[in-house]
């Protein structure tokens, strides 16, 4: 398959330490006296609407299937529905879209997925036990070749299907339907059928037919927060609450260089849970111990991915303190380039990063890990990608907002012409809009605070304190 998840690595905490950056990471807060220009505000407008359409514009109109790449995507990522659900809110707030265009849009997708055939069989079907499949034919649904049934992107498709439940709370027949088929479809995932036999509590990565369940299971700290919650959190098939003790046990903390925090190398798995969580003053036993929030780690691990491009120990060109961001995504190819005791390796679709035991790089610097992590460090991203905009322009920016990746050693000359890539991708499309306004409004967290699944999964795990108490 073209993309695969992580696997359950286990990774420590890459920390680097660069002048007056310390403190601010160390606090996870915003720059003191840093303030956005109306510039840069007006940048952020067009970025949002840009993106929007992507999800308005690509959608198969007969079933709401995102594709997972566009263009040229016959196959639609699961976990992209499931941010598009999100998006389409947002635009209402917007105004890219009308109430009722949203509505309609978000009733066709939520009625098509409930009635899509849930089977065993290795055939058509698009999921089994209330689990998708993580690649679906745009055209009908039906599994992609042999892609596995998904956890995680199961549980981002659950993350956007409830927040429509939340924001569609009006008393008409569509907002009643949209309710209902939401609810149906989170309250049907079995989550404790995907326990990882070797491992349980933890829940395995995916299944497929042919095969069973896959050997890897979600264990240390990644975007399988996301997963945990909403599945301690089923009102009809919860997992049972020592799971987040059991997974936060498998993290590993490292105190050195200034920079505290539980890592995870590619940015997406800071950002994907806190899409939809607000986690700014809320703490399980783990982060109590630490003194610090999950949104505090964040903002530590988004200074640390720029920090080392700003270090840039392979001598990448471009890199710097406006040039930077690794996280998984597209790449010019699995190419390696010349023919020197040490060749230089490139590679396609990666999840690039870099962190103690983790080292990804390849020169490619994708948007979405900056555009992703604006709530965390507004005033390193925003600049970032204003210069993303402004100096890459066409090349980097499209009728769709940024495309997903570029690498501006390729091919390896002295003088690169370099590789821009011509695709978007739903996965990484997704972050960088519903994390733009997060930052602007805090719409999507407010939204999810509202579900009452999404409370019950957080105290489950023994998260305390801010919004949740009250």
């Amino acid at each position: 398959m073209r993309r695969l998840n992580i696997t359950s690595v286990i990774l420590l905490p890459f920390l680097l330490v660069i002048g007056p950056l310390v403190s601010l990471a160390s606090a996870g807060t915003s720059q003191a006296g840093w303030k956005i220009t109306r510039q840069q505000k007006m940048f952020l407008d067009d970025l949002q609407r840009d993106t929007f359409r992507f999800f308005w514009k690509t959608a198969n109109p007969l079933n709401g299937l995102i594709p997972d790449h566009f263009p040229g995507g016959e196959y639609s990522s699961i976990g992209g529905v499931g941010f598009a659900l999100t998006v389409y809110p947002e635009g209402v707030r917007n105004h890219y879209v009308t109430r009722a265009q949203a509505a309609e849009r978000t009733l066709r997708t939520l009625k098509f997925l409930y009635n899509a055939p849930q089977s065993d069989a290795p055939g058509t079907a698009s999921g089994y036990k209330g689990f998708f499949y993580h690649f679906l034919r745009m055209d009908n649904g039906a599994r992609y070749e042999k892609s596995e049934l998904s956890t995680i992107d199961t549980a981002l498709l659950m993350a956007g299907v409830l927040a429509s439940k939340s924001y569609f709370d009006g008393s008409g027949s569509v907002e009643t339907e949209i309710r209902s088929y939401a609810d149906s479809l989170y309250r049907r995932v079995d989550w404790p059928w995907a326990y990882s036999k070797k491992h349980k509590p933890l829940l395995s990565m995916g299944w497929t037919p042919e095969d069973g369940f896959i050997q890897y299971h979600w264990a240390g700290y990644s975007e399988a927060m996301i997963l945990y919650i909403l599945a301690m959190g089923s009102p009809t098939h919860p997992i049972d609450g020592s799971t987040w003790t059991r997974w936060t046990s498998t993290y590993q903390w490292s105190d050195g260089c200034g920079l505290p925090h539980v890592d995870f190398g590619p940015l997406f798995g800071h950002q994907y849970s806190q899409v939809w969580i607000d986690f700014r003053g809320i703490r399980d036993a783990y982060m109590r111990s630490k003194g610090i929030d999950y949104f505090i780690n964040s903002t530590r691990a988004v200074y640390a991915n720029r920090a080392y491009c700003i270090e840039n120990p392979n001598r990448w060109l471009g890199y710097g303190d406006l040039v930077w961001g690794l996280t998984a995504s597209d790449g010019p190819g699995e190419t390696t380039v010349g023919k020197t005791v040490t060749p230089v390796v490139f590679h396609a679709y990666w999840a690039r990063g870099s962190c103690v035991g983790y080292k990804r790089d390849d020169g490619t610097v994708s948007p979405t890990a900056v555009g992703g992590s604006v709530p965390f460090a507004p005033e390193i991203t925003i600049p970032t990608l204003d210069y993303f905009r402004t100096h890459f322009d066409r090349k980097l920016y499209g009728r769709y907002g940024f495309k997903d990746a570029f690498n501006l050693s390729y091919p390896g000359s002295s003088k690169p012409t370099g590789w821009f890539d011509n695709q978007y991708l739903a996965i990484d499309q997704g972050p960088i809009l519903l994390m733009v306004e997060n930052y602007r409004t805090g719409f999507v967290w407010d939204l999810m605070k509202k579900d009452p699944s999404i409370k019950k999964g957080l105290k489950q795990a023994g998260f305390t304190g801010g919004w949740l108490n009250n």
